[in-house]
C-alpha cells in the first residue's frame, strides 16, 4: 500500500515546491469556455471483495481526462483509464481492471487565486477480470479443499456500469497548468460486493 501511494503522489508533491510562485500571480481570469486535458496516475483500492471474505487489495491504473468549463463554477468531463498492475487478494485471487470510461458533471470553487476545490458525480463503464492465482487454482483443483474466491472468477466487476464520484483539489503551477490531487469511488459491484475507490494525482492543462 505504501508503495502504491508513493507512486501516486511522489511526482505531484515534488511539483508543489513551485506553488509560492503561483501564489504571487495576478488575480485569476475566468475559466468559462476553457477546455482541459489531464494525465493522472491512479491507485485503485478494492474493498469488501467477496460476500464472506470481505478482503481488500490495491491495483494501479493510468487515466486520461478531457473536459470543459461550462461556466466559472460548473464543468463536464470524460475519462478513459487502463490498468497497469493487478491486485492480489489473500494470495489466492488476482483482480485486474483492463479499462474503464467515466462521464462526470461537477462543481468547482476557488479557494485562492491559484487553488480550487471540486466535486463531481457521474457514471462509469468498467471492464476487468478476476482469476485465481497459481496457489488459488491448486486449492480449487484439490477435492479436499475449497477457496471462497472460486465463485468470483470471471468478469470483474460483474455489474459493468456504476455510479462514480470524485472530490479533489487543483493548484496552478504556472499559466493554465495545474497539479491535481483527488479521491472518490469508481464503482460498487453488486455481483462481487467489491467497493472500489480511486485515488489520483497528476497534471491538467487548460486551453
Amino acid at each position: 500500500m505504501n508503495k502504491l501511494l508513493r507512486v501516486c503522489c511522489s511526482a505531484p508533491l515534488a511539483l508543489l515546491a513551485a506553488l509560492p510562485l503561483a501564489s504571487q500571480a495576478q488575480e485569476s481570469t475566468s475559466r468559462e469556455d476553457l477546455y482541459y486535458v489531464g494525465v493522472l496516475a491512479t491507485a485503485l483500492n478494492h474493498r469488501s471483495v467477496g460476500e464472506d471474505t470481505v478482503e481488500a487489495t490495491w491495483s494501479n491504473a493510468g487515466t486520461l481526462v478531457f473536459g470543459g468549463h461550462i461556466t466559472d463554477l460548473f464543468h463536464a468531463e470524460v475519462r478513459v483509464g487502463a490498468g497497469i498492475s493487478e491486485g492480489t487478494v489473500d494470495g489466492l485471487l488476482n483482480l485486474n481492471i483492463d479499462h474503464f470510461e467515466s462521464w462526470y458533471m461537477g462543481l468547482h470553487y476557488p479557494l485562492t487565486d491559484y487553488a480550487n476545490i471540486y466535486g463531481q458525480a457521474g457514471f462509469s463503464n468498467i471492464h476487468g477480470r478476476a482469476r485465481l492465482t497459481q496457489e488459488g487454482q491448486a486449492i480449487a483443483d484439490d477435492p479436499d479443499r475449497a477457496t471462497p474466491y472460486e465463485e468470483l472468477v470471471g468478469e470483474y466487476p460483474e455489474s459493468a456500469f456504476s455510479i462514480s464520484w470524485i472530490v479533489g483539489l487543483d493548484m496552478e503551477l504556472f499559466n493554465n497548468a495545474y497539479v491535481v490531487l483527488e479521491g472518490g469511488r469508481l464503482f460498487k459491484d453488486t455481483g462481487t460486493n467489491a467497493n472500489t475507490f480511486q485515488f489520483s494525482s497528476g497534471l491538467r492543462y487548460e486551453f
